[in-house]
């Protein structure tokens, strides 16, 4: 069998045998839960609750701020302590509703939904949109704005990410392999608004169990496809898995849509099909508590809102001082320097390490061997674009296609100087992206 890729990429420890055997186990939090307005790309969501209301699990207590955007929900009942700043995984401070957890778990009586087979287009997009459902693989990017393109009957993919080429995580592994009908229903539900479209489930090759189970279900669908696709970072980059699924490449300027494609990661796709034929919201999302520091890694069912601290002692805690601490995976996660921040819809990992790798090294002077642009996904000078972001030079910044990189990490990963590329090049296009909204 053919195994799919794209050029470039590299083939860092997985460490995915820390969690990737620990079935998923449903965490309930004791703590005070944070809410932010923010967790998604797009306007934040406006609160609909105040000090002292009450609050039942599944019920709305933010309203999308717009058409991009994504409303946000309860998943404790309790009460609404405030409003304030609370720092997030990604380090800044996002207006949060504080709800003090009572410990019931107190749950809203769910509208019913009309059986899937009646459910226009403009229907089942509603429900994803008013469930709150946003990209989960770590973008945040609202799910109801991908299923909305403006030519529906040119999509000719609808891809299952199910890739988790990140070390560490294994979340999605554990999802496929315990809930995998979840899954295709997902995918059924997403073909049902693309008349044109087929669907593939991409997985890497180092999950064959998780293969063999798709094709198995997936026997007698003559719209879905399993394929597996070469194990390599970073495989489930959107723009990387439609090419290796696809062989159609985009750029910065075009989206998924423009190449015929639509992209949801795994949970995104479980939790639409729990908000159209359940009609509950995103609630809860699957998170991999791993890393040699800790005690007994583990992959949790965690509400969102809860704070780390209470996900890592629900693990055994630490087993050793650790050097570095990470939201997400080592490759495009984001380092914590304090755990009480809180899960949310985008979390996908508590990463904690006995080593901090990279900051034993020491930054050296570029020896121009070029092993950055050999592995760099995107195809840019990595090394050259790191120049010019440290010299605060746009315009070479932009002529050697800078907006073309994807923050994967690969380019600082095998340079032999140790040069931080990827946070010079990162650094960069956020001031361009800042202009250029402005």
């Amino acid at each position: 069998m053919p195994k799919f890729t794209f050029n470039g990429g590299i083939h860092p420890y997985d460490g995915k045998d820390l969690s990737k055997d620990k079935p998923i186990k449903e965490f309930l939090p004791k703590g005070e839960m944070v809410y932010p307005l923010s967790q998604h790309i797009g306007a934040p969501a406006t609160p609909l609750v105040g000090k002292g209301d009450r609050v039942l699990a599944g019920q709305k207590i933010g309203e999308a701020g717009g058409f991009v955007s994504a409303p946000v929900y309860a998943t404790v009942s309790g009460t609404v302590k405030g409003i304030e700043k609370r720092r997030v995984p990604a380090g800044n401070m996002v207006d949060s509703i504080i709800v003090e957890n009572d410990g019931t778990y107190e749950e809203v009586d769910y509208a019913p939904v009309k059986p899937l087979n009646e459910l226009s287009r403009d229907e089942i997009i509603s429900l994803v949109k008013e469930a709150g459902v946003v990209g989960m693989g770590g973008a945040g990017f609202p799910t109801h704005v991908k299923l909305s393109p403006k030519e529906p009957e040119k999509i000719d993919y609808v891809i299952a990410n199910c890739a988790e080429c990140e070390p560490y995580l294994t979340s999605d592994y554990r999802r496929m392999l315990e809930e995998p009908e979840k899954l295709i229903a997902g995918m059924k539900i997403e073909l049902m608004l693309f008349p044109n479209a087929k669907g593939i489930l991409a997985v890497e090759d180092n999950k064959p169990d998780c293969i063999n189970k798709l094709r198995e279900l997936t026997e007698k669908e003559p719209l879905i496809e399993v394929r597996a696709l070469k194990t390599k970072y970073p495989q489930g980059s959107e723009r990387q898995l439609i090419y290796a699924v696809t062989k159609r490449a985009i750029d910065s300027s075009r989206l998924p849509a423009d190449a015929g494609c639509i992209v949801n990661n795994v949970d995104t796709l479980v939790a639409i099909r729990r908000a159209v034929v359940e009609g509950r919201p995103l609630m809860h999302r699957i998170v991999t508590v791993t890393g040699d520091a800790v005690a007994h890694p583990q992959n949790f069912k965690v509400r969102c809102g809860t704070n780390y601290n209470e996900l890592l002692e629900a693990a055994g805690g630490l087993k050793c001082e650790p050097e570095k601490i990470i939201s997400g995976g080592p490759m495009m996660g984001f380092a914590l320097f304090d755990l009480n921040v809180p899960v949310t819809k985008s979390s996908s990992a508590l990463l904690c390490m006995t080593k901090d790798e990279v900051a034993v090294y020491e930054e050296g002077a570029c020896i121009r061997c070029g092993r950055c642009v050999e592995v760099c996904p995107g195809r840019v000078l990595p090394a050259k674009l790191a120049d010019a972001s440290e010299h605060g030079d746009a315009e070479t910044f932009l002529k050697y296609n800078g907006m073309e990189c994807c923050e994967c990490g690969c380019c600082s990963y095998v340079c032999p100087a140790k040069r931080h590329l990827t946070q010079s090049i990162k650094s960069m296009r956020k001031i361009m992206l800042a202009k250029k909204k402005k």
